[in-house]
């Protein structure tokens, strides 16, 4: 299994009052990690279909420790279950190489222009299965 690595910044607007990232900043962080896994990783390869619409059907977090304002973290993510019209978007956050979150985000591909689900194509398929959870 491959894992898709991207270091996120935190900015001082991601804090609450207690001056950590803001639980619901978490997602946003997450976020920013899938959209480069899914725009510029699979661009990266050829593969830009997963730009036409992808929504989140569902999503879980785990908050393992506080995260302070400082410097980038990292959040490694890999595919935990693939299938014909969805696909699970695990995750791990890292703080200065410490695990402080971990979640999941159930992904459907989307048809935006005709406001339908859709199922994986063959490259989309190919694109994920390496990093696919053994």
């Amino acid at each position: 299994m491959t894992r898709f690595i991207y270091d996120v910044a935190v900015r001082w607007s991601d804090m609450d009052a207690y001056g950590h990232v803001n639980n619901a900043r978490f997602l946003t962080l997450y976020e920013e990690a899938r959209v480069a896994m899914f725009f510029v990783g699979a661009r990266a390869q050829g593969l830009t279909s997963f730009e036409d619409g992808i929504v989140i059907s569902r999503q879980e977090i785990d908050y393992l420790r506080p995260v302070d304002y400082g410097d980038a973290v990292r959040i490694e993510m890999w595919v935990s279950r693939l299938k014909a019209a969805s696909f699970t978007v695990s995750y791990e956050l890292f703080d200065g190489g410490v695990l402080a979150g971990r979640a999941s985000s159930v992904c459907v591909p989307y048809n935006l222009a005709e406001q339908f689900p859709r199922r994986l194509t063959g490259p989309e398929h190919d694109f994920l299965e390496p990093y696919l959870e053994a």
